[in-house]
This record gives structure tokens, C-alpha cells and sequence, in this order.
């Protein structure tokens, strides 16, 4: 399985806990969007643990089969898709949380997140 991890889920990971443990440790490739490493590093800017925080990230994104995901001209029609179908349905969500399904629909990933509001995507795969 090729994973993605939301803000939430890598906290998660960080802090040892399943099922994300299991669920990075078997899968194939696992990918963080650059909003999550954004989002992260905003975290760890107001925090108390900001050296501690960053050095757990950067071991993490140097391990083998882990990635950031980038956004580009194709995200884009991913997420204007994404956006039109929310608005038709009447269920808005984050933009960040956004440009995260974008992503994870654009490389054909399993998004791993605690966020309710995904389950209005049902296009976007879960675990």
C-alpha cells in the first residue's frame, strides 16, 4: 500500500501509537503533502519541543520508501474537481485538507487521517 499521512496521523506516528505504527511499517511507500510538512513545522514554531520536533521529522523523511508530495499544474485539476463536487454536495472542508485529497487522488494513494470530514470524499480511499 502506498500511504499518505495527515497532519494528525504523523503525530500519531511520532508518538508511537497504533494503528499507524502498523500501518507505516507495512506499507510500501508513505508520503507526507507539503501542507502536512506545513502544517507540522507551524506546530513545532509555536511549541515547546521545535529542535526535538524538527529532528524527528527529518529522520523520518530520510528513511527509504518515505516522501513529500508536491503540489503542481495537475494537483490543481484535481483540486478544483475535488472543490465542485464539495460544493455540489454542500459539504465544504479545509483547504488545506484540500490540497491533502488532491494530492492523495492525484498519485493514487490511501490517505491515512482522523478528519471526519473526508468521509464527504468517498472517492478518496481510507484506512
Amino acid at each position: 500500500m502506498r500511504l499518505a499521512l495527515d497532519t494528525n496521523r504523523y503525530t500519531d506516528l511520532a508518538r508511537g501509537l497504533e494503528p499507524t505504527l502498523g500501518l507505516v511499517a507495512t506499507a510500501d511507500a508513505v508520503f507526507l503533502p507539503f501542507v502536512v510538512v506545513g502544517e507540522l513545522r507551524a506546530g513545532f514554531a509555536v511549541g515547546q519541543h521545535t529542535t526535538d520536533n524538527e529532528r524527528m521529522l527529518r529522520r523520518f523523511l530520510q528513511k527509504p520508501g518515505t516522501d513529500v508530495l508536491f503540489a503542481d499544474e495537475q494537483t490543481t485539476f484535481h483540486y478544483a474537481s475535488l472543490f465542485a463536487l464539495l460544493r455540489r454536495q454542500g459539504t465544504p472542508i479545509p483547504t488545506n485538507d484540500l490540497w491533502i485529497a488532491a494530492l492523495v487522488r492525484q498519485h493514487g494513494l490511501v490517505l491515512h487521517a482522523r478528519d471526519k470530514h473526508f468521509d464527504h470524499l468517498s472517492e478518496i480511499p481510507r484506512v
